[in-house]
């Protein structure tokens, strides 16, 4: 049984068949210098400490939605 992606051997000479070697295929979408600037250089001063939310904002949040379960329950219960 044939490998279902080879080709017929029926139509090995029909020039639809002709497909690049795997070395063009991925050469073609290559730039003409592939070698791209450092995104990160090395060196230099650390940059200054990323500041999280304060725990304030997460207890008030937690807070409101204990508050807004308890008002559900007192109004419909």
């Amino acid at each position: 049984m044939a490998i279902p992606h080879e080709i017929d051997p029926r139509a090995t000479g029909d020039p639809r068949n002709v497909y690049t070697s795997d070395e063009q295929f991925y050469r073609s979408d290559r730039p003409a210098m592939p070698v791209l600037p450092e995104d990160r250089p090395r060196g230099g001063r650390p940059g200054a400490p990323v500041r999280h939310r304060g725990t304030w904002a997460t207890v008030a949040m937690v807070a409101g939605i204990i508050l807004l379960i308890l008002v559900g329950i007192a109004l419909f219960p």
